[in-house]
């Protein structure tokens, strides 16, 4: 499942609910990109940087998280930059174990599906806000599927990282194109 294909069909849809089903599907594929590489990553990996400039598995949920909870509580209705967030401190300190970073990670997307879930067709040309700039409702989805695909990535790159020869890929293993024809 490849995020641009489905990125691309969903900007050019009309606005109905296929566009908040596949919105949902294209979130649920990435939650489960990030629920497959923690199953291989251990404890002590999840607080590990790659190097001085980056961030740490928990790092980039704690981030997640706080990103979610802020653009998708109230969505239709307040500002998705929240007042009470503070964006630094996401990118500070560290998680005790995987089952504390977990429970961040679900509770964002929680907060996330059920605001998505709460969306009619009729909500897509809404205007909310993120940071007092104006999008409609269709903007800030897309917006947030590029920004949490990112993540994703990074999430999974890292623990591709730590897992070395352990880690079993997540799409077609390199070298077995021709076996997923």
């Amino acid at each position: 499942m490849e995020s641009g294909f489905f990125i691309l069909n969903i900007v050019a849809m009309e606005h109905t609910n296929e566009f908040l089903t596949l919105s949902r599907k294209v979130f649920s594929s990435y939650k489960s990109l990030g629920d497959k590489a923690f199953l291989q990553v251990k404890d002590d990996e999840i607080n590990q940087f790659q190097g001085s400039s980056s961030n740490s598995i928990a790092l980039i949920v704690k981030h997640l998280k706080g990103n979610m909870l802020s653009r998708w509580t109230d969505f239709l209705t307040t500002d998705g930059e929240k007042e009470n967030r503070n964006r630094d401190t996401e990118f500070e300190g560290k998680l005790l174990n995987k089952k504390e970073m977990i429970e961040l990670w679900e509770e964002g997307w929680a907060c996330l599906f059920s605001a998505l879930d709460s969306l009619a067709p009729n909500d897509l040309d809404k205007t909310v806000y993120i940071r007092r700039e104006a999008h409609t409702v269709q903007e800030a989805i897309i917006r947030q599927i590029a920004h949490y695909s990112y993540h994703v990535g990074q999430i999974v790159y890292l623990a591709k990282a730590f897992r070395g020869e352990q880690w079993k890929s997540l799409s077609i293993p390199k070298g077995k194109s021709e076996e997923y024809k």
